[in-house]
């Protein structure tokens, strides 16, 4: 059976506790037309594993998560970490540094759950899934700049942390402007292969048609669903394309096949290895 939803999580890496809310996690599924079937915000892994459950087709979707799924190392940064920085860097894009001792591994709770659902973890070292329940992990900003049809030849979008050379009382409005710009890219992607068509759902048609808000929590809820949505893309990219467009970061683990730590990462020529 060949895929026939792509799933893109944004995850919150901090799931959360007895006193403190969990922030929003970004959800986006699409189809094979990329046609966005639905798309949102939950909060919590139970929630979120509830969203992912209604709207996966049972032996035919492959979920792409914005988190850090296996970390088997104790300390420091995962080698699949350390790869965007060596791969992507020219493209100012790199990596946080995940461990066993960090707080941020909302994913790994997130696979272990999944797991008992019927979920399968794969590290893409095979190469993309044919059928069945499949997760695994991605890295929207290599998208950004590993996709050559959303243009970011030179350097990531700056919608997300402030560069030095932007002053911290303008920021606001220019991460508003890169957001707006980054939309319209991502809009022009329902005539790729494969389509995101985002005018497909009232939700991710609202990212077209109203302004990127200034105010901080307003944005934040914008972010996590275009990152979603960027997931969810990527899953398909995989899917469609996949050692043909995209590379796997973390590829030489000694891990068994399956189980590596890994980071599935669309690529242009000069972003692969040597």
């Amino acid at each position: 059976m060949a895929i026939e939803r792509f799933i893109g999580i944004d995850l919150a890496w901090r799931p959360g506790g007895i006193r403190t809310k969990p922030n929003e996690t970004g959800v986006a599924v699409i189809d094979g037309l990329g046609e966005v079937i639905d798309c949102g915000w939950t909060r919590g892994l139970e929630e979120t594993m509830s969203w992912i459950g209604e709207v996966a087709v049972d032996g035919a979707s492959l979920c792409f998560v914005d988190a850090s799924l296996v970390v088997d190392n104790p300390t420091g940064q995962r080698p699949c970490e350390r790869e965007v920085g060596r791969r992507y860097g020219r493209w100012k894009v790199s990596a946080n540094s995940t461990n066993q001792s960090s707080p941020r591994l909302a994913g790994v709770l997130l696979r272990e759950r999944l797991r008992a659902t019927g979920w399968v973890y794969d590290d893409g070292r095979a190469g993309p899934p044919t059928g069945g329940l499949v997760l695994s992990e991605c890295y929207p900003y290599t998208t950004l700049v590993g996709a050559a049809e959303l243009g970011y030849d030179q350097e990531r979008p700056t919608y997300k942390r402030r560069p030095a050379r932007v002053p911290s009382v303008q920021w606001r409005a220019v991460r508003a402007a890169e957001c707006d710009r980054l939309i319209a890219r991502m809009a022009s992607l329902a005539t790729a292969d494969p389509p995101l068509v985002l005018s497909s759902h009232s939700v991710s048609r609202r990212l077209m048609d109203e302004p990127t808000p200034l105010a901080s929590g307003d944005y934040k809820h914008r972010e996590d669903l275009i990152d979603a949505l960027l997931c969810a893309w990527t899953a398909a990219l995989w899917s469609r394309h996949g050692l043909a467009r995209c590379q796997v970061l973390g590829e030489e683990s000694l891990a068994p096949p399956g189980a590596a730590a890994t980071i599935i990462a669309p690529a242009r020529p000069e972003q692969r290895r040597d």
